[in-house]
């Protein structure tokens, strides 16, 4: 049985600094990243409470930025993208050293890149979407999970290679490339189906 499951978002250029509202877009593709999040964690009415959603922020002018939301404890979020991007704005004019600073019920940030995000997820299976990857419906998900994904850039080679020291397996959806709020969509409906095929 899956008792958690994590995404976390490798933003390739996702701005590091407050950005402007109208123009998500230019903002190093924050909206895919807020698209990520809604798809992560925002079912009908409600919430996914046993999700956690990491973002790896790696844009100019002032990377890296980690940005984590607890899908138990948020608050305030609605599942358009201009509020939660709002929301991520906020956590950007705040201060940040290594350890997680709480700017809102359930959204924290903190300096961290991908290695100490990784040191997190010890007693985590780790997970890496991938288009090569064996397909989603092939494995058994158990206890607490962690998938790994890029935005639209992908994963870059160096960030990759630190990744698959830590991977379980490397995962995909055989179908057409895919964006990546829709793989989160689909790897949480596999999820969700295999624990009730289960009961």
């Amino acid at each position: 049985m899956i008792d958690t499951r994590a995404f976390l978002i490798i933003g390739n250029k996702a701005v590091t600094s407050p950005f402007k509202l109208n123009n998500l877009p230019g903002a190093g593709r924050v909206d895919i990243l807020c698209r990520c999040i809604s798809s992560a964690l925002f079912i009908s009415h409600n919430i996914r409470r046993d999700v956690e959603v990491y973002l790896l922020l790696l844009g100019e002018p002032d990377p890296p930025k980690a940005l984590k939301i607890c899908g138990a404890k948020l608050r305030y979020m609605s599942p358009d993208e201009r509020n939660i991007a709002g929301l991520l704005r906020k956590s950007l004019s705040v201060k940040v050293d290594k350890d997680w600073k709480e700017t809102s019920p359930g959204i924290y940030i903190s300096r961290k890149g991908l290695d100490e995000l990784l040191k997190e997820f010890e007693d985590f299976s780790i997970y890496y979407l991938r288009e090569d990857g064996r397909d989603i419906r092939e494995i058994e998900f158990y206890g607490k999970c962690l998938f790994i994904l890029g935005d639209h850039m992908g994963v870059k080679k160096e960030m990759e290679e630190k990744i698959l020291g830590d991977v379980k397996e490397i995962i995909g959806i055989p179908t057409l490339s895919l964006q990546a709020e829709h793989c989160i969509t689909i790897v949480n409906y596999e999820l969700d189906r295999k624990i009730i095929l289960s009961k």
